[in-house]
């Protein structure tokens, strides 16, 4: 088979299955995994589909969302110099929301023992990680639980949100960008992360630079309403001044 029809048969997976993954293309059609990526990377730059990690999915599919064991092992390495960055913006013995996102949870998980906090959260991951901690004041928001983020939604944790004002919020979001603001591929997941950003004096965004430019089905915000965005080095210096322009801090971890 040649590579453009090789080329043809993905696109037509792709689009009948939502998504490709490159080991099991790499074996459908007895080539190296290597020659996959380059097939992915050819339809990508032609637009037809969109690579993420460990294959590709239909361009256009915006409410494309991947599960949570698959979040947890993308950018593992970056995930946690972030996550380490984002210690130094803890307030001093106040109150914090944490957001569901493995970056958050990261960072949730390495919450110094003497941290004297408040801490407000509606992922039972995080909750689950802070539950023991003997400094923290854990909060539970509840609500229906997603299942693909293990996060509370709908009208319970909305209204919870409504009643309180916190320090800060450590928010994550699957794409950010100047043009199109904070987005997220779920309608309820977004009008929760509305919710909380609400609730909060200070907006700091943890989002790995694989995330820049991404664009999802559900927006939740503008990139404006971000006080600090802590990134890793993948986002260019370019870029980041770029953001820094129109008011939000980067750090680059």
């Amino acid at each position: 088979m040649y590579a453009p029809e090789r080329q043809q048969e993905i696109l037509r997976l792709a689009r009948d299955g939502g998504r490709v993954d490159v080991v099991s293309l790499a074996e459908e059609f007895q080539v190296t995994a290597e020659t996959i990526r380059r097939d992915l990377k050819a339809l990508d730059r032609a637009g037809l589909v969109r690579r993420v990690h460990g294959g590709a999915i239909p361009a256009g599919r915006l409410d494309f969302e991947p599960d949570l064991a698959e979040r947890e092992t993308t950018a593992p390495d970056e995930k946690d110099r972030i996550a380490k960055a984002a210690l130094a913006e803890l307030p001093s013995e106040g109150t914090m929301i944490l957001d569901a996102g493995t970056t958050v949870a990261r960072m949730a998980a390495a919450l110094p023992l003497e941290a004297a906090l408040t801490v407000v959260t509606h992922s039972l991951p995080i909750a689950a990680r802070l539950a023991d901690h003997p400094g923290i004041q854990l909060h539970l928001i509840g609500g229906r639980v997603r299942h693909r983020t293990r996060a509370a939604v709908d009208a319970w944790a909305l209204r919870a949100y409504g009643e309180i004002r916190a320090d800060v919020l450590f928010v994550a979001a699957n794409g950010f960008s100047a043009e199109h603001g904070l987005t997220t591929p779920d309608l309820a997941e977004a009008a929760v992360k509305r919710a909380a950003v609400a609730a909060a004096r200070r907006v700091v965004l943890l989002a790995d630079s694989s995330k820049h430019g991404q664009e999802h089905f559900a927006r939740f915000g503008d990139l404006s309403d971000v006080d600090l965005l802590i990134t890793d080095s993948g986002l260019s210096p370019e870029d980041a001044v770029a953001i820094e322009r129109g008011g939000t801090e980067v750090v680059r971890a």
